[in-house]
């Protein structure tokens, strides 16, 4: 999964879920269904026209807690089956700030310590996060997508009227008013260092995720006198304000680290400093290895922060080990709030979900990895991963359409990935590439295998003496298309399945991947790196009539044609990181960033159907059930 969402030079979510019966293009859903509740006096929406089936990385619940300042005696603050996080306190105490999913979108919250008091301060289709209030308890600083991309934007409470304080396409994360309300600290990955991370075969970001490099910097509430705070030769985030306002703590770590994985595989080292936002004069305050995030000043010399076992603190104090994300304590220092996810099935077990759509036309499952579903919709087969270690193996699991009935039909040697699969027109049979893919792609070649549709008769569909993998049926079943890998080069080749020919379709690239065939048969889309980053095109199977379909900043990839060939599906990074690329601030989700996107067949009306800050990827179209 972790292959093309990235946008070039930046980086770019939770869910929640309710057990409640439903009906999604045929399919009945029994369990883990997200609540999408209807606005009072909306006019009623007609059913959704299509459904797109995807990947997601975003956890499956997660709820606020509050405990005492050493994170003993926690208790839940406002449980919700949908997804709650990120919480902050005011600075009188009174109110506890929060982003929650209970109405659908991500939009933010507040509540009284005790429970008490719930409100909805955000109402917006876009993604609302990492709220925070000013000191005079008047405003909200948070961060939102309302402009397509992580700004840093200012509601006044009283008026609902918000406005954006930053703008730049890299995305500005994780603002902190100044006790006096004249500053606020944010990060930004505007620090374009390098666009790509060299090739590798182990885990971590590889070539297909674009590097993100955050600093920490100081704004006026209005937008003006915008200054780095951070060094330039660092990755920073984080950022809390000391009480006195004389000094800001956040993180800091070595840039090196970034493409070795040590900040979003929370395998790497930061440091927690106090600077003088003044003077740049600095004190480091911890030490050891490991990575430190979310400091918070509990005195003028006492900061709190979080760690991958636990929380700790600066003076040596002891701290308390568990799941505490996103800590951040009372301005009496004596209670602190964080969330940690509540449902912890992963891939293997989590039932399929339904989530909000932003066009009400497409309906949007949850599934557990890249799937295909049969001709009649009313099977499918999905690849599951084994991530434990640094070798991994993949698994082909075939299952009713509605999660049910789920059993392995293949599952590879370590060391063996998968990718795909494809289900066959007449239904018989279902292709998946089986061996190394993406960053691990040199670790051992791919090669198409076939199966029947009942699990049984696994073989290689061709022998071929490069990485082959990522294929497609022609709609008559008489062809596939599928991608080559040899060193850096990356072609498309169209095989006649009875007759073992094959021949290059000339897309006049040498780095193309993702082949998708149009249920009529007349276009293969498919991703191409020529132009700078990763975008959509299509051509003709005989290779004439190149057009390419995508032009906005951020890679798009995983195209997928619906099944009435009106519509393509595809995963994007065109809506940038929305927040910091650090493992500590993103539970179980590897990317801050990509979208579910849809646009026509020939590349107009593009449009995200997802938003929010976990990595979502692998679209496909459930077919509607007669």
């Amino acid at each position: 999964m972790h292959s093309l969402l990235m946008r070039p030079v930046v980086h770019v979510g939770l869910r929640g879920m309710l057990a409640r019966p439903m009906d999604v293009s045929g399919i009945v859903l029994c369990a883990a269904l997200l609540v999408v509740p209807r606005t009072p006096g909306a006019t009623h929406q007609p059913p959704p026209a299509y459904t797109i089936a995807f990947k997601s990385f975003a956890p499956n619940n997660a709820d606020i807690f509050i405990a005492d300042a050493d994170g003993t005696h926690a208790r839940p603050l406002a449980p919700d089956p949908a997804l709650d996080y990120d919480a902050s306190f005011s600075f009188d105490g009174r109110w506890i700030v929060f982003t929650s999913h209970r109405r659908g979108q991500a939009d933010i919250y507040r509540v009284r310590p005790d429970g008490t008091g719930l409100e909805r301060l955000t109402d917006d289709p876009a993604f609302d996060d990492q709220g925070t209030l000013s000191p005079d308890g008047k405003s909200l600083a948070f961060v939102s997508s309302r402009s397509g991309q992580a700004d840093v934007w200012v509601m006044d409470l009283a008026t609902h009227a918000a406005r954006a304080v930053t703008s730049d396409p890299a995305g500005d994360f994780r603002p902190a008013w100044s006790p006096d309300g004249r500053w606020i600290a944010f990060s930004s990955g505007r620090s374009r260092v390098r666009a790509a991370c060299p090739n590798t075969t182990l885990p971590g970001p590889g070539p297909f995720v674009t590097p993100q490099y955050t600093g920490v910097y100081v704004v006026r509430p209005n937008g003006s006198r915008l200054r780095r705070i951070s060094d330039s030769t660092e990755v920073a985030g984080t950022p809390r304000w000391s009480p006195d306002g004389s000094r800001l703590a956040f993180y800091v770590g070595e840039r090196a680290q970034v493409c070795r994985g040590g900040l979003i595989l929370g395998t790497g080292t930061t440091q927690i400093v106090s600077v003088d936002p003044t003077s740049g004069a600095r004190d480091t305050l911890t030490s050891g290895d490991g990575p430190k995030v979310s400091p918070q000043w509990l005195s003028r010399t006492r900061v709190g922060y979080a760690t991958r076992e636990g929380i700790a603190f600066s003076d040596g104090a002891p701290g308390l080990a568990g799941d505490f994300e996103s800590p951040a304590w009372s301005p009496d220092g004596r209670t602190v709030v964080f969330h940690r996810e509540t449902d912890r099935r992963g891939d293997r077990d989590r039932d399929f979900q339904r989530w909000p759509s932003r066009d009400p036309r497409f309906a949007l499952l949850r599934v557990p990895d890249a799937s295909a579903f049969s001709p009649e919709g009313d099977r499918m087969v999905y690849v599951l991963t084994n991530f434990a270690g640094a070798v991994r193996n993949g698994a082909l699991v075939l299952a009713r359409a509605d999660g049910t009935d789920r059993r392995v039909i293949y599952e590879g040697p370590l060391t063996e990935d998968m990718a795909g699969p494809a289900w066959s027109p007449r239904g018989d049979s279902i292709l998946v590439g089986v061996g190394g893919f993406f960053q691990r792609a040199q670790f051992k070649p791919g090669q198409l295998m076939i199966v029947r549709a009942d699990g049984s008769g696994l073989k290689p569909l061709m022998r071929d003496s490069v990485s082959v993998g990522m294929p497609a049926w022609s709609p008559d079943g008489r062809r596939v298309v599928y991608r080559t890998a040899s060193g850096t080069t990356r072609q498309l080749y169209i095989l006649d399945v009875a007759t073992g020919e094959r021949r290059k379709l000339e897309t006049g690239s040498s780095f193309d991947s993702f082949p998708t065939w149009s249920p009529r048969g007349d276009w293969i889309a498919f991703t191409s790196k020529r132009d700078g980053d990763y975008e959509i095109y299509r051509i003709r199977p005989d290779g004439t009539g190149l057009q390419r379909l995508t032009h906005t900043p951020g890679n798009d990839a995983h195209p997928s044609f619906s099944p009435d060939g009106e519509w393509i599906a595809f995963a994007t990074a065109r809506q940038g990181f929305l927040d910091e690329a650090v493992q500590l601030l993103l539970g179980a989700t590897f990317q801050p960033y990509g979208e579910i996107a849809v646009m026509r067949a020939d590349g107009s009306d593009a449009h995200v159907v997802t938003d929010n800050s976990t990595e979502e990827g692998a679209p496909v179209w459930v077919p509607r059930r007669p």
